[in-house]
C-alpha cells in the first residue's frame, strides 16, 4: 500500500484532491495535513511514499517544505500545486528537487500520471537503495581486532580522497574487500570500479587487457577495443596481484600514473583518463625491486598510502565473528536454517594454524555446516575440519 500525503490549506482542495487519488486505486493511502508545519511533523512521524504540497501557505510555504523534506528524508518524491501565478515558483522547486508541479485546477489525467510516475520513481529508488545494500553486504569487512580496527580507521581517512593506495597480505585475507570499501567510500562511487588479476592475464595480452588495442596491432586483433583503463575513467582500476605484471606493462601504468593519459597497443594517439588507481599483492614488492622484477619507481607512484592486510592468525579475535557471518552466509546461500556452533568448536577452530587465512575458513565453515549436527560440536571439527 502507498501512503500519499496531501499539503494543502484550502479544505476544498484537499478534499477534492484526496477523492480523485483514493478512487484511483484502493492501494493508495491518503492522509492530509493543514499547513506546511502539520506536514513536516507527520512526514517526520510516519512513512510517505508520495507528498502533494502546495506552495502558498500560511506558516510555512511550499518551498521551504520541499526544502525541509530534502533535508530529513530526500528519498520521498514531491509533487508541488501552484496556482496561475506561482508557476514561476513552482519552475524553481524542481530545480530544488521537486518531482512535478500541478497547476490549479488540478487537470484529472495529468495527476493521476503524475501520481503513478512519482511513486514509481519512489520504488525504484528504494530498490536502488537496497541494491546498493546488497552490493556493500558482499564486502562487508568482518572483525573488530586492533588490525581490523586500524585498516577500517585508514580507509575512512583515505577514501575521500584520491591518493593511490597498495594494499599487501597473504593470499585469502581479503585484500579486495579493502579494495571495495576504498572505492565505495569513495566520491568515485557512482562510477565504475573495474578489476584486473593480474596473475591470471599472460603476459603477452596483459598491456591489450590494460590500455585497448587498434585493429590489426596484432593477429587476432579484428577491431578496435578499449582496455580497462578507459572502462575505468571517472572510478576505480583496481589491479590485483601486480606483483605478477610484466615490466613492459609497468612501464605504461607508470606513464598513465605519470601523465593521466594511455595510448592503445597499435597506435600512438593519447587518450586522456581520470583514474583513481588501487593495486594490491601477495608479494615483497622490495624484494621484487632488488631482483630486478619489479619496477621501483612504479612502487612508489602506487605506495602512496600503504595497507597490510594481516593473516587471519594473527586476528583469532576475529574468528568467532567470522564464523557467525560465514554460517548466515552459506544458510542464506542454501535455503536452509542458520546452524550454530558450539563455544568447544568455536575455541577449537580459533586455536587452528590458517594458512589459507580467511578463504581457508570460509571453505571449513560451510563443510562443517553440511557434515556437522544441528549445533556443530567440538567432535565435528575434529572430524570435518582436518587439514
Amino acid at each position: 500500500m502507498s501512503k500519499i500525503l496531501i499539503i494543502e490549506d484550502e479544505a476544498a482542495i484537499r478534499r477534492v484532491l484526496k477523492k480523485i487519488i483514493s478512487e484511483e486505486n484502493d492501494d493508495y493511502q491518503v492522509e492530509e495535513a493543514e499547513d506546511g508545519l502539520m506536514g513536516i511533523e507527520m512526514i517526520s512521524k510516519s512513512d510517505f511514499d508520495l507528498v502533494l504540497c502546495d506552495i502558498k501557505m500560511p506558516k510555512m510555504d511550499g518551498v521551504e517544505v520541499l526544502e525541509k523534506v530534502k533535508k530529513i528524508k530526500p528519498e520521498i518524491p514531491m509533487v508541488m500545486i501552484s496556482g496561475h501565478g506561482d508557476l514561476d515558483t513552482a519552475v524553481n522547486t524542481m530545480r530544488l528537487g521537486a518531482f512535478d508541479y500541478i497547476s490549479k485546477p488540478p487537470d484529472l489525467n495529468r495527476l493521476l500520471n503524475t501520481v503513478r510516475n512519482a511513486l514509481d520513481r519512489k520504488e525504484l529508488v528504494v530498490e536502488n537503495k537496497l541494491l546498493k545494500k546488497k552490493v556493500s553486504k558482499k564486502y562487508e569487512m568482518i572483525g573488530e581486532s586492533e588490525p581490523i580496527s586500524h585498516i577500517k580507521a585508514i580507509i575512512e581517512k583515505v577514501a575521500p580522497t584520491d591518493a593511490r593506495v597498495l594494499i599487501t597480505g597473504p593470499n585469502g585475507t581479503g585484500k579486495e574487500l579493502v579494495a571495495h570499501w576504498l572505492h565505495e567510500k569513495s566520491e568515485r562511487t557512482k562510477a565504475p570500479m573495474v578489476e584486473v588479476n593480474c596473475a591470471a592475464i599472460p603476459s603477452e595480452l596483459i598491456e591489450s587487457e590494460l590500455f585497448g588495442h587498434v585493429k590489426g596491432s596484432f593477429t587476432g586483433a579484428n577491431k578496435d577495443r578499449a582496455g580497462k583503463f578507459e572502462a575505468a575513467n571517472g572510478g576505480t582500476i583496481f589491479l590485483d596481484e601486480i606483483g605478477d605484471m610484466s615490466l613492459s606493462a609497468q612501464a605504461k601504468v607508470l606513464r598513465a600514473l605519470q601523465e593521466n593519459k594511455i595510448s592503445r597497443v597499435g597506435s600512438d594517439k593519447d587518450i586522456k583518463v581520470n583514474v583513481r588507481v588501487i593495486a594490491a599483492t601477495n608479494k615483497n614488492l622490495k624484494k621484487e625491486i632488488s631482483e630486478g622484477r619489479f619496477r621501483e619507481d612504479l612502487y612508489h607512484r602506487l605506495a602512496v598510502i600503504l595497507i597490510k592486510v594481516p593473516a587471519l592468525n594473527e586476528r583469532r579475535d576475529d574468528i568467532p565473528l567470522l564464523i557467525n557471518f560465514f554460517a548466515n552466509q552459506v544458510a542464506t546461500e542454501q535455503g536452509n536454517a542458520v546452524k550454530s556452533f558450539s563455544s568447544k568448536a568455536i575455541k577449537l577452530l580459533q586455536e587452528y594454524d590458517w594458512t589459507g587465512n580467511i578463504r581457508e575458513l570460509r571453505n571449513v565453515v560451510e563443510r562443517l555446516i553440511i557434515l556437522g549436527e544441528k549445533e556443530v560440536s567440538e567432535n565435528d571439527v575434529k572430524l570435518f575440519a582436518s587439514k
